[in-house]
C-alpha cells in the first residue's frame, strides 16, 4: 500500500501525539523509504494552500482502542456501543451501484475500486455534531478521483450516497418509521474539492465494520454524519434530494451540516467540541479548520447559515 501524508491540509506531526505503535511502523518506513519520497512530499506540499497550522489545537491522535469501541452507526442501534452487533455486517464481495453516469458499467466491485486508485493517509479532525470530536489517521483516496473516472452526466449538481439495506443484518432498519437506506447528499462541487476522501482504512488497517467498512465519505469541514458509512449505491443527480436526517429533522441536521461554532444546534452549542478520548473542551473552528481549502464553496452563502 502506497501512503502519501504530507499534504498540507493534513494535520501536522507536530500537532499531535501518536498512538505509539503507529508511528514507530512510520518511523521504520521513513527512514527507508525517506530519501526517496522526500522530493515527491515537498512537491505535494507546495501545490496545496500555504497555510500555518501552528496556530491550531494541538490535539492528540485517538486511539485505535476508542475508534473501534465509540460509534454511530444508526443502522444496529442508537448507543454508541455498537461495534459488537456491527460485525454482522457482511461485507464479502461487497459492490456499489452507480447512476448517473455517462459510462455504460452501472456497478462497481470493491476490490476493482482498491486497485484502480492510489492509497494515501490523511490525517482529519472528525467533528461530530453532538459536539465531541476526534483526530483521525484515515486512509483511502481522494473522492474527485472517483467522480471523474466516473463521468456524471452533463449537467449534474449532486452526489447522492446510500448505504446498505439488510433488515435482518442491522435490526434498527426493522424500524419501519425511519426513511430508510440512510442517505446523504452533498454538491457536486464538495465533492470534487479536495479534502473530501474515501476512506478505505484506519491506522494502516482496514476500515473495522462499526467504522464504516468496507468504505465510507470522509468531509473533515462538516459534521460527521454526512459522512456517510458502508457506501453501497452512488447516484449523480440533477435535483438535490433529501438525506436521511435532513428528512427526519430539518431544523436540527440540515443539508450543508458545515462545522460553525456560531450556529448552535436547536439542543446544544456548538461553540465548543469535546475531545472523546481526553474529555478535553476546545473552541470549534469554522469549517472544522479547514477554511483555506473549502471556503469558496460557500462564498454566496451567508456564513450564519452555513449549518442549514
Amino acid at each position: 500500500m502506497f501512503l502519501i501524508k504530507n499534504q498540507a491540509y493534513n494535520l501536522k506531526e507536530y500537532e499531535i501525539t501518536s498512538e505509539s505503535s503507529y508511528f514507530n511502523r512510520r518511523n521504520i518506513l521513513r527512514g527507508t523509504l525517506g530519501i526517496f519520497f522526500s522530493g515527491l512530499s515537498k512537491n505535494l506540499i507546495s501545490k496545496d494552500h500555504d497555510f500555518d497550522f501552528e496556530k491550531s489545537i494541538k490535539r492528540p491522535l485517538t486511539s485505535l482502542k476508542t475508534l473501534k469501541k465509540y460509534n454511530n452507526f444508526f443502522e444496529f442501534g442508537t448507543t454508541k456501543n455498537i461495534w459488537k452487533q456491527a460485525q454482522k455486517l457482511n461485507t464479502d464481495n461487497w459492490s456499489i451501484q452507480i447512476s448517473g453516469v455517462e459510462k455504460e458499467n452501472n456497478k462497481l466491485n470493491y476490490e476493482d475500486i482498491l486497485k484502480k486508485f492510489r492509497t494515501e493517509e490523511r490525517i482529519y479532525r472528525f467533528r461530530c455534531v453532538e459536539a465531541w470530536s476526534m483526530v483521525v489517521p484515515w486512509q483511502g483516496f481522494q473522492l474527485g478521483d472517483l467522480v471523474r473516472f466516473l463521468e456524471p452526466e452533463k449537467g449534474t449538481k449532486y452526489v447522492e450516497f446510500e448505504t446498505f439495506y439488510d433488515p435482518k443484518v442491522a435490526k434498527n432498519q426493522n424500524q419501519n418509521w425511519y426513511p430508510w437506506p440512510y442517505k446523504e447528499v452533498i454538491t457536486i462541487d464538495e465533492a470534487l474539492n479536495k479534502l473530501a476522501f474515501v476512506a478505505t482504512g484506519v491506522y494502516g488497517k482496514s476500515l473495522p465494520k462499526q467504522n464504516g467498512a468496507p468504505l465510507r465519505l470522509v468531509m473533515p469541514w462538516k459534521y460527521g454524519f454526512k459522512s456517510i458509512k458502508s457506501i453501497s449505491k452512488i447516484n449523480f443527480i440533477k435535483k438535490r434530494s433529501v438525506s436521511f436526517w435532513e428528512t427526519i429533522a430539518p431544523e436540527e441536521y440540515g443539508f450543508w451540516a458545515n462545522v460553525n461554532p456560531k450556529v448552535p444546534h436547536k439542543r446544544w452549542s456548538q461553540a465548543f467540541e469535546r475531545d472523546i478520548e481526553t474529555g478535553k473542551k476546545h473552541p470549534t473552528r469554522l469549517f472544522n479548520g479547514y477554511g483555506p481549502w473549502v471556503n469558496n464553496l460557500y462564498s454566496d452563502i451567508d456564513n450564519t447559515k452555513l449549518f442549514y
